[in-house]
């Protein structure tokens, strides 16, 4: 049994789940629609050139949950998953997560997007272990603030190795399906690399290293 890792933006779902939200709340006036808009396209873009700052984005994408209840965050939550995630999940995504899971396979999701947006997309492909940002929660709301270290670049590999230790698990034999350069970092450390419909950069620096490259589209 090996350990079978999936990034989800532009991986296994065809778009950016995080960049997707916003644009939810800015459809429903649920944020500042100009202000909001504007600054989630940026955010995006400096995430596509290598150069996020990661808890600076967080902050931002965390700071419409804090001005809501987590009921009703809930009720938006299953409008978007309609709206905007079920459009775009991908039929072979589906065939290599069973095929995985039929070889015995462990799944794991790991992703730089917070918990609350990307856990119930992970349950859609039935993988229920998920690595994510997560996003502080006192007194049965959210804060606004990151908990611990998001699941970006090289604070995925930070997180996965927590987690390995944690159930006791190892990276021999894993694999990792990733779109995008700034997962580099966890892409170099498992035994089977592969790039699903990756990004420029990424697609250059596989065929170096040899890495295997595949569509799910």
């Amino acid at each position: 049994m090996a350990l079978a890792i999936f990034d989800l933006d532009n991986t296994l779902i065809a778009n950016d789940s995080d960049f997707l939200w916003g644009e939810f709340l800015v459809e429903n006036q649920y944020v500042d629609a100009e202000e909001f808009a504007q600054q989630n396209a940026q955010f995006y873009q400096e995430y596509q050139q290598g150069c996020l700052d990661i808890m600076a984005y967080q902050r931002f994408a965390l700071k419409p949950l804090s001005e809501q209840t987590l009921e009703t965050l809930a009720q938006w939550h299953q409008q978007f998953m309609q709206q905007y995630i079920e459009p775009i999940l991908l039929p072979k995504a589906q065939a290599l997560v069973d095929q995985h899971r039929e070889q015995g396979d462990r799944l794991l999701i790991i992703t730089a997007t917070n918990t609350f947006i990307t856990r119930p997309i992970g349950l859609k492909y039935g993988i229920t272990e998920l690595l994510g940002t997560e996003g502080e929660i006192k007194n049965g709301r959210y804060t606004g603030e990151v908990a611990g270290i998001p699941t970006f670049q090289a604070g995925k590999v930070t997180r996965l190795n927590q987690w390995l230790e944690q159930e006791n698990e190892t990276l021999e034999g894993s694999y990792f399906y990733s779109d995008s350069h700034n997962d580099l970092p966890l892409l170099e450390i498992v035994d089977h690399a592969i790039v699903v419909d990756g990004d420029d950069k990424l697609l250059q620096i596989a065929q170096k290293k040899q890495w295997q490259s595949i569509s799910l589209r």
